[in-house]
């Protein structure tokens, strides 16, 4: 089956989906398992240039996608995990870190970070993933409790090009597969890395399982059937798997950033979504008292905390299906005229808040050297991002302005309110693992804070008198 063919003789894939009645997603389903349900056949075949030959599976395998390696559903001598992909694509590789009890599914991502893989497993903005690395190198520096950027990790999997070596690193505390054993996370190496990028660009998201079984049984035939049911990110809340469960403070600041001298602290609410430590460690530099809320916290429980601003975590999964709980909080606190500034995934809440929508996009942002331009100075960034959704401009209502743009696709990377004291970004300035060229997004988030408590100040100073 010809499947991008049929597409075209549809008319595109958004004809396809109203045609046949479903998603977006089922279409993404389709394309990467090169086949259609049979219940859809019906209505394809009322097309003129359809019939029921285009329709029927052949099976037959694209060797563009290959590697020199021939792909084989028998597991080769030297392997004992592999890595199986909804398209049917078996890579056979040598496994690290936890055996899998039955198998890891998740979309497969690729990284094209050169450092910071122990920071990118634990964000929780990766859950419901299997990491690929681009860079070949993993593990060299090994593990430490400093560089966690979250209790546990979050990814589902990982894989590389080279087999882990030992660590060489003053403060490597443990090497990056007994760390991941640990945590009960696989990993495979010897993989063609480059070949899964490539697949990933050109073909868009895929669905993989991860298998390193202890008794080096792999039933393929399992395996392609998990990967093509598992139902994809898209409508998919994972804030709530990674958020904390109850409020606490934090109070740790940038180890090698001195902390602003001030006199006056403000106190900043800090919704998670799946926050990453150094998030909150930049807030509380930048001048914050930090306390940080649930996911599913409403805007009474946010309030309450008597904030001078709100902030809005990164986090994992579809912004839509998050949005169901958090963006009535968000709209609420914004009615009650606190500041909001929101990165990643409260990028997108906020945005949905204000009135805008998302999409998936076709190819996501996980990297280290990702190019930002400053619609306001001119100026373009190098960031660290991590997201498969985007914020919609067309969508934007009047009263929000674009504040920030890619440079790789376009895409939205920053709004700000016109009519209240809300800006966020789709990138993470806090530059873990990345480069600081916008550490002063959190600096302008408490210039904002300090604004209204002068404009405030003869107000609360005469109440105070009376």
């Amino acid at each position: 089956m010809d499947i991008e063919n049929i597409i075209a003789k549809v008319g595109g894939a958004e004809a396809m989906a109203a045609l046949t009645g479903v998603g977006s997603e089922a279409i993404r389903k389709w394309r990467q398992t090169r086949a259609i349900p049979a219940k859809h056949w019906a209505a394809l075949l009322r097309q003129p240039d359809i019939s029921l030959a285009d329709l029927t599976p052949d099976h037959t395998h694209n060797p563009a996608h290959d590697s020199e390696a021939e792909l084989t559903d028998t597991c080769p001598d030297g392997a004992n995990a592999a890595l199986v992909l909804a398209d049917g694509t078996v890579l056979w590789g040598r496994g690290f870190g936890a055996h899998t009890d039955g198998a890891a599914v998740g979309e497969l991502c690729f990284n094209t970070g050169l450092t910071g893989y122990q920071e990118t497993l634990t964000d929780p903005s990766f859950a419901g993933q299997i990491v690929t690395f681009t860079f070949p190198h993993i593990g060299n520096v090994g593990t430490n409790a400093e560089d966690d950027e979250a209790p546990r990790i979050a990814a589902r999997g990982a894989v590389v090009k080279e087999d882990i070596t030992a660590p060489a690193n003053w403060r490597s505390s443990a090497p990056l597969s007994d760390w991941m054993k640990r945590h009960n996370v696989p990993g495979i190496a010897g993989i063609d890395t480059r070949q899964i990028t490539r697949r990933l660009r050109d073909d868009g998201p895929q669905t993989a399982v991860l298998a390193f079984p202890a008794n080096g049984q792999f039933d393929i035939v399992a395996l392609r059937k998990q990967a093509q049911a598992w139902p994809g990110l898209e409508g998919m809340d994972l804030a709530r798997d990674v958020s904390c469960t109850q409020s606490f403070t934090w109070d740790l600041g940038v180890w090698e950033r001195p902390a602003a001298e001030r006199t006056t602290r403000r106190r900043v609410v800090a919704v998670d979504y799946g926050a990453k430590r150094n998030i909150l460690r930049c807030l509380v530099t930048a001048g914050c008292d930090v306390t940080v809320v649930p996911a599913t916290a409403s805007a009474e429980d946010i309030l309450r905390h008597n904030p001078e601003g709100v902030f809005l975590s990164n986090g994992p999964g579809d912004p839509a299906a998050t949005g169901a709980y958090a963006v009535p909080a968000i709209r609420d606190v914004l009615a009650a005229n606190v500041p909001v500034f929101g990165i990643c995934l409260g990028h997108q809440l906020l945005a949905q808040a204000l009135g805008a929508t998302t999409y998936k996009l076709a190819r996501g942002h996980r990297g280290a050297n990702q190019p930002v331009k400053d619609l306001g100075t001119g100026k373009v960034e190098i960031t660290s991002q991590n997201h498969g959704f985007a914020v919609d401009d067309k969508s934007l209502p009047d009263g929000v302005e674009i504040t920030h743009t890619s440079l790789f696709d376009g895409s939205n990377e920053g709004i700000r309110s016109t009519k209240y004291d809300a800006f966020s970004v789709q990138y993470h300035p806090e530059a873990s693992p990345g480069p600081s060229d916008s550490f002063y997004l959190f600096e302008r988030f408490v210039a904002v804070m300090d604004r209204r408590a002068e404009a405030h100040a003869p107000e609360n100073n005469a109440k105070a008198g009376a």
